[in-house]
């Protein structure tokens, strides 16, 4: 299993993604959601969504088929 990036991110939008893609069946993970929250700049950070490398273009689909 090889890890690609789906793309990046706020982190509330990330973590509806991953919800949105595993009820499709695609694990997926959000990277990087808990930095620098102490320091109240997690808006800054953008949140990584990653999938399987072969689950990449499926997820894509998902996305875009979005409103």
């Amino acid at each position: 299993m090889s890890l690609a990036e789906l793309g990046r991110y706020g982190r509330n939008e990330a973590h509806i993604i991953v919800g949105r893609l595993e009820s499709e069946g695609i694990p997926a993970v959000a990277f990087d959601g808990g930095m620098s929250i102490m320091e109240g700049s997690w808006l800054l950070i953008p949140v990584r969504v990653m999938v399987d490398e072969d689950d990449l273009d499926a997820a894509r689909g998902i996305l875009a088929e979005r409103p």
